[in-house]
């Protein structure tokens, strides 16, 4: 195809199935399990290393729908249909099963989202229009968080782990992890905020919205920056997080549209964009690899695309029967896990001629 650069950047290296859609993937920070979950409701981790397959939840017909390890690699929490929260503790001892540690069960709510502290083993996972935060080692609430004006659409933790941000109709809440008894700061919008990126340094909170925008802000700014012109609600953002003394860069995705922001240097200039559309169905997933401009984005036309420095596509990746829903890059950046529709996962290894290789 032209424009495709003749070495792959990345080679298959193996592949599985799950019982259904693949619905979320996270790579543990110490980079030895990769963990799955379907809209069957079956739960597995990926040593692979060693090319083992664990099963942690069989298949119930039921969803997980979102999972993440803790920052230290210690735990795994999974929420979804069935409005429980089941936490896993990972042994350190070579050849030990991973045990349950802690379920949380909340009948008649589905639990879609959760996100780890960066600092700490708690976590905040959404409960209708409440968020909760648990410390995991202590087995104990911190605090239960109203939003009020709508169910919790979004949870996102700034990187230092000192405020918790929670979006949803017509407004981002930021709660202070240091008193959650304070009334959160409130950044308002005019319409849904249905996802929340913030950059890795956390200098920058950014909102995809129903209305078709995105909302920009400095972290301590209630001012932002607005992007108009999207097809479509803005459902994916992805920061890339290559050096900070790098203008910030946001990618973002509208149904089948991907659009990357470049910040100009004098605020009064904004944000410069690029416009790509070479996908022909909704993408569905994107992410940046670990301290590089690589981006991967994947979607429903069963294509995964890599953008060489955000700008133009380097290779694209296929093997699924129908779209893409899920991908999830190795802390260390040599790896690439996608997983789709029909339950196909797929790992792909960074080529020997790549830059960064490591052998896995």
């Amino acid at each position: 195809m032209p424009g495709l650069v003749n070495t792959p950047l990345f080679s298959p290296t193996w592949q599985g199935q799950l019982s259904d859609y693949v619905t979320a993937m996270d790579w543990s920070p110490d980079g030895r399990w990769l963990a799955l979950a379907s809209g069957a409701g079956d739960v597995q981790l990926l040593n692979v290393a060693g090319k083992q397959t664990l099963a942690l939840e069989p298949p119930t017909g039921q969803s997980f729908d979102c999972l993440q390890f803790s920052p230290d690699s210690q735990f795994l929490a999974a929420g979804g249909q069935r409005g429980q929260v089941k936490i896993w503790r990972l042994s350190d001892t070579l050849g030990a099963l991973p045990q349950l540690w802690l379920s949380l069960d909340h009948p008649r709510t589905w639990v879609e989202h959760l996100a780890w502290r960066p600092t700490r083993p708690e976590l905040a996972f959404s409960l209708g229009r409440y968020a909760q935060v648990w410390d995991i080692v202590n087995q104990t609430l911190h605090t239960t968080l109203a939003f009020e004006s709508s169910s919790v659409l979004g949870l996102a933790w700034r990187p230092s782990g000192d405020s918790l941000v929670v979006g949803g109709h017509q407004g981002v809440k930021l709660w202070s992890a240091q008193d959650w008894d304070e009334d959160p700061v409130v950044r308002e919008l005019s319409a849904a905020s249905v996802t929340l990126s913030i950059s890795a340094d956390g200098a920058y909170l950014a909102s995809g919205n129903l209305d078709n925008t995105l909302l920009v802000w400095r972290w301590e700014s209630p001012y932002p920056w607005m992007m108009r012109g999207f097809p479509g609600k803005v459902r994916h953002l992805a920061w890339s997080n290559t050096i900070q003394s790098a203008a910030p860069l946001i990618a973002s995705a509208s149904g089948a549209s991907l659009v990357t922001w470049r910040k100009k240097t004098d605020d009064d200039d904004g944000w410069d964009s690029k416009v790509f559309n070479r996908h022909q169905g909704k993408i569905l997933t994107l992410a940046f690899q670990p301290r590089r401009s690589l981006l991967a984005s994947a979607a429903e036309d069963g294509q995964l695309m890599l953008w060489q420095k955000a700008r133009r596509v380097g290779q694209i990746l296929q093997g699924v029967s129908q779209g893409f829903s899920t991908l999830a890059w190795h802390p260390k950046g040599h790896l690439l896990a996608a997983g789709g529709q029909q339950g196909e996962w797929r790992i792909w290894a960074q080529s020997i001629r790549g830059r960064g290789f490591q052998k896995t």
